[in-house]
């Protein structure tokens, strides 16, 4: 399929005002395929302290023991997945909620053992994200991958994953047009605060090992870089704005774009 976009949305852009399940409704109706991504930190932390576990993170990165497992996979596969799917079939729209683990979506190993299960993705088997598209439905997609390489014979089948990286990988295996960050700034700044509109990838790199990118805008980089390779073009912009998702698919609107060389 041609014209693909994936569409990486966090909680922080999802609110009572929010326009993006309109968004991705009309849309669809327009016959643009979509695959969105979403994540849901924010749900898991609210969750884990109901059930009295304690969240800590790792340069950024949840620490993910057997109990934080259960219940980031029910939050993120479950709750999350579900309402968003929801959000959008109430509307009109035709969306099927998925992991990375169903189908063999997303293959996974352990990261860094001081993570816990925290999954590094290693292939993309697109084959249920085309069939799904084919068939006009938007694919949602929750980041719980399948733990299935180098996996201990007793370990779970079932990994947290960062949902920038998911989304970078499947924008590279559909070679998906374009790949769009919705986030809750209005894009990637200099070190004064302005606002950068073009990147090429190298400049981006440098951005982030020179501190200026820190923090939760480093995974979404890396997951610009890896979907670049792959000829996609990678938006990173304001998800709160009104219709941001519609004005960014339909004209572009503002943001940061990345790509491989000014030439691109």
């Amino acid at each position: 399929m041609k014209d693909i976009t994936v569409i990486k949305i966090g909680g922080s852009t999802l609110g009572s005002r929010d326009t993006t399940i309109e968004d991705v409704v009309a849309l669809q109706k327009k016959k643009h395929p979509l695959v969105v991504v979403h994540g849901g930190g924010s749900t898991i932390t609210e969750w884990l302290k109901r059930q009295g576990v304690a969240t800590r993170f790792e340069r950024g990165e949840r620490v993910t023991d057997l109990m934080s497992l259960e219940v980031v996979t029910a939050v993120l596969a479950g709750l999350v997945n579900k309402e968003i799917t929801a959000a959008i079939n109430i509307r009109g729209g035709r969306a099927v909620g998925i992991s990375g683990v169903d189908g063999s979506l997303v293959e996974s190993r352990v990261k860094n053992q001081n993570l816990g299960y925290v999954g590094s993705a290693e292939k993309v088997n697109k084959e249920i994200l085309e069939t799904l598209l084919k068939a006009d439905y938007v694919p949602v997609v929750s980041p719980i991958s399948l733990y299935s390489l180098a996996r201990e014979a007793d370990a779970p089948g079932i990994v947290n994953a960062n949902g920038d990286p998911i989304a970078g990988e499947i924008a590279a295996a559909l070679k998906a047009e374009k790949l769009i960050f919705m986030t809750d700034v209005e894009g990637i700044k200099d070190k004064t605060g302005n606002i950068i509109s073009r990147l090429t990838g190298k400049e981006a790199k440098d951005l982030v090992e020179s501190g200026v990118v820190a923090g939760g805008m480093i995974p979404k980089v890396s997951a610009c870089l890896k979907a670049l390779n792959a000829g996609t073009v990678t938006r990173i912009i304001d998800g709160k704005k009104s219709h941001a998702m519609l004005k960014e698919v339909e004209s572009g609107d503002g943001g940061t774009t990345i790509v491989k060389d000014w030439h691109d």
